[in-house]
Formats: structure tokens, C-alpha cells, sequence
């Protein structure tokens, strides 16, 4: 798109970036700035998710990691969680508070993601069980391949037909691979050089953090526009992400799981792939749609990454508090997973 700009007398001379001229009037371009951004954002984001999930692969022991596909109650329960307990809880906020058509569905597109990469570098912090988180995501990101169609079909027919919503299964696949290789790796290094599997750790979750906040910056600039929206949809983009984490523990706990797993659980319910959801919403709906739905998401990864850093202060302030250690924390009963219900404490 082009726009023509009037000279004056004063301001004769074309502009340089004017690619045709005529009398008074110049045609000139208009900036290409955000395509580029979202592309070099596109790219920087897709180098680092390999990184991060080659760090996270660092903390996975294989034998625990086959425990859990052996057993899978942990998968099983964050399946529920991610693909039953989201979606109806992004269809119920979005009925409750009556937000536009458009607005509801990016609230539900959300709502049927996988769960994020993030949510494996908040679990390490909070001591969580990491060979259970990564599977998990794992998990998650290839069933989205069929979990999300229906998903969509079910909780969106009464906004827009789900035949208009078009769910990138390669950018899923790719998502997938760029999770699977990088872990491999990384689980490789921690067999052979657990020692240098620590230090690897460190530098990489804190890779992690400083990405979330790039993509929230990023985002920023990117729609500038699109903060502009009802109170509503900051309220829903508040009280989602925390129903997420709490319904996630909740449930978990209620099944039996020890103290450690159900701090897993609650943050992988709670996280959602907010850049397949951004994929999901670019290839589906006008430029006009998108000024209203682009700041769903971004609002959404605001709030999972203010929640996560109140998480983790608070639990690394409480270990601080009773002199414990990682090794102690995660010390607790065994679950389901090991044949039988821990006893409540």
C-alpha cells in the first residue's frame, strides 16, 4: 500500500523513498518496519525455542522420562486440563462477559493451544518435575493435531463457522521437531556430561526469561493500536491465566499427585503456546479482525509471566524460609505413577 503526499514550495523536492512523482504529488510506500520486525521476531524466536529446549533437555533423565510415558497418569490429567478444562474455561469467560465476535475467538483459539515452552523453564524454578513437564509439552504439541480442530468445532460454532479458522499443522510439526531434537540433545549431554548439563542449565533458563520479555516488547510495537480495547478483555486476560494454574493444581491434588508434580501440572494448564495462537489468528482473519484480536495473547503472556515471577519469588523465599534444598522438595511420596495414592498431608 502506497500513499501520495502533497509538495508545497517550500518542500519541493521528492522524498527519496518516492517511487513516482507527478506535478505536487509523490507516490511514496509505506513503511514495511513491522513485516520486517515479524519476521527477524519470527526467526530470533524460532533459533531460541531450540535453545531453550535444548537447555530444558539438560534437566531430563531418560529412565524418569520413560517412567512417566510407561505410567502416564501426570500426561493423562494435564491432557484434561489443557484440552478440556481450557477451552470451556475460555468459552465460559468469553459467554460471561459478552466480548465481540472476534474478540471471543482469539480468547478460544488460545484457550486450545498446547502449552508453551515457558511454562518447562518456570518448572525448573519452582522445582517442579522436569521429565514429567517435558513430556507434557511434548505431548501436548502432538496431540494439538487433532485436539485443536475439535476443539475449535465445538466452542466456536456460535461466533463463526470452524472452517474459517485455519490451524497451521505444519507450523504444529515444526513447533514439534524444534521441541523433540533440541531436548534429545540436551538429554544426550546430561548422560554423558552431567556436569556441564548444570552449567548449560543455568545460562539457558535465564536465555528464557530475557525471550519472554523481548516477545512482549516486540509485541508492543508491533500493534500499537490494538491495546485499545474493552476493560473486559483485560479483566478475562487476568482471571484466565490464574484459573488455569489453579484448576491445573487443584485437580492434580485431588488425584493424588505429591506437592512437586502438582506445581508441574498447574504451570503447564496454565501456559499456553501464545505464538501458535498469534500463527493461528494471522492466517485466519483480516488485518481489521486482528487489531482487535492481537492484544489477547500478548495480555495473556503478560499476565502467565507477572504470575510466574510472583510464583517463583514466593517459593524460592518459602525454601529460603525452612533452609530446604531441591533434592528435599522434591522428596515426597510416591503418586499414582508408582501404583498407588499418596497419602494426604
Amino acid at each position: 500500500m502506497s500513499i501520495f503526499i502533497e509538495r508545497t514550495a517550500e518542500f519541493a523536492s521528492c522524498p527519496s523513498e518516492a517511487t513516482i512523482c507527478s506535478g505536487v504529488n509523490c507516490l511514496v510506500p509505506t513503511s514495511d518496519f513491522n513485516a520486517k520486525l515479524s519476521l527477524a521476531l519470527s526467526i530470533v524466536l524460532t533459533f531460541m525455542l531450540a535453545l531453550i529446549m535444548f537447555t530444558m533437555g539438560c534437566a531430563v533423565e531418560v529412565q524418569k522420562l520413560w517412567g512417566h510415558l510407561k505410567r502416564p497418569w501426570g500426561i493423562a490429567i494435564g491432557f484434561l486440563c489443557q484440552f478440556g478444562i481450557m477451552p470451556f474455561i475460555a468459552f465460559a469467560l468469553s459467554a460471561a462477559f459478552n466480548v465481540m465476535p472476534a474478540q471471543a475467538l482469539v480468547i478460544i483459539i488460545l484457550g486450545c493451544c498446547p502449552g508453551g515452552s515457558a511454562s518447562n523453564i518456570i518448572s525448573y524454578f519452582l522445582d517442579g518435575d522436569m521429565d514429567l513437564s517435558i513430556s507434557m509439552t511434548a505431548c501436548s504439541t502432538t496431540m494439538a493435531l487433532g485436539m485443536m480442530p475439535l476443539s475449535l468445532l465445538i466452542y466456536t460454532s456460535i461466533w463463526t463457522s470452524s472452517d474459517k479458522i485455519q490451524i497451521p499443522y505444519g507450523n504444529i510439526g515444526i513447533t514439534l521437531v524444534a521441541i523433540l531434537v533440541p531436548i534429545t540433545g540436551g538429554m544426550y549431554i546430561q548422560h554423558r556430561w552431567p556436569h556441564l548439563a548444570k552449567k548449560i542449565l543455568k545460562i539457558g533458563t535465564i536465555t528464557g526469561f530475557s525471550t519472554m520479555i523481548i516477545i512482549i516488547v516486540v509485541g508492543r510495537v508491533l500493534y500499537q493500536t490494538s491495546w485499545d480495547i474493552d476493560l473486559s478483555i483485560w479483566i478475562i486476560g487476568i482471571i484466565y491465566p490464574c484459573l488455569g494454574f489453579g484448576m491445573g493444581f487443584l485437580l492434580a491434588r485431588l488425584v493424588g499427585q505429591p506437592w512437586y508434580r502438582c506445581r508441574t501440572i498447574a504451570v503447564e494448564t496454565g501456559f499456553q503456546n501464545g505464538q501458535l495462537c498469534n500463527t493461528i489468528i494471522q492466517l485466519s482473519f483480516s488485518p481489521a479482525e486482528l487489531e482487535l484480536m492481537y492484544a489477547f495473547p500478548v495480555i495473556y503472556s503478560v499476565v502467565q509471566l507477572a504470575l510466574s515471577i510472583l510464583f517463583v519469588g514466593g517459593y524460592q523465599a518459602y525454601k529460603k524460609y525452612r533452609g530446604l534444598g531441591s533434592d528435599e522438595t522434591n522428596s515426597e511420596a510416591p503418586s499414582l505413577e508408582d501404583g498407588y495414592v499418596e497419602q494426604a498431608k
